[in-house]
């Protein structure tokens, strides 16, 4: 069983039915992190290059032949953030360099498989709701995600010049105590084991064939 196979109380989490009132039991004070604004951003890159680093196996015998690249996490490192307050707007201008650490799968001259990671640079410049000033400060956070399907080795400089479909969503985010309504503690039913039962069907056969029997 888990919350998506089990129904049976009200505790668990659930599309709610009747009335929403029925059941609320207290408010409660949790700590979360708030979006205050967030927005994402689709771009394709051209003859980008990538330097390895961590290369495994070490040393491997070049040149090498590129066969893809991926990120290596869902989250982007922002760095050098500049916020610029617009005084005829509620948004403010966001400057801001979002790092996506990634891996790279080659073939060496050998046609060994190699790994290294590398990390792709974007410089966005956005307008986003930014909270008005407060003791709590917030933080511009980004989700990442990069592939990369072709790539060419540069024998001039030992990197790679790829071509890199990238997504991120830039978040301005805040960690806050949040008053919300409860139903209560979830209700955790237990969790149903996958198994592979073998004899599946066959312990459902009946002993005997059903068959017609004789009359007296």
């Amino acid at each position: 069983m888990s919350f998506f196979s089990n129904f049976s109380s009200d505790h668990c989490p659930g599309t709610i039915t009747g009335n929403p009132l029925n059941g609320l039991c207290e408010k409660v004070c949790i700590q979360a992190e708030k979006i205050f604004d967030a927005g994402i951003i689709q771009t394709r890159l051209e003859n980008y290059s990538v330097t390895l680093e961590n290369l495994t196996p070490a040393n491997p015998t070049y040149p090498l032949t590129f066969v893809s690249a991926r990120s290596l996490s869902s989250e982007g490192t922002v760095s050098d953030v500049s916020i610029e307050r617009q005084a005829d707007k509620q948004c403010a201008r966001v400057q801001a360099t979002i790092t996506i650490p990634i891996e790279v799968v080659y073939l060496d001259a050998n046609g060994t498989e190699g790994k290294a990671t590398s990390s792709v640079v974007l410089k966005e410049d956005v307008l986003m709701y930014v909270p008005s000033a407060s003791v709590m400060p917030f933080t511009v956070t980004s989700i990442a995600s990069c592939v990369a399907p072709e790539g060419v080795w540069n024998t001039a400089n030992d990197t790679f010049t790829i071509s890199a479909c990238v997504t991120v969503i830039i978040k301005i985010a805040m960690q806050v105590e949040l008053l919300v309504p409860s139903y209560g503690y979830c209700a955790i039913p237990p969790a149903q084991e996958f198994s592979q039962e073998v004899c599946s069907g066959f312990f459902e056969l009946p002993l005997y064939p059903q068959g017609k029997t004789c009359k007296k």
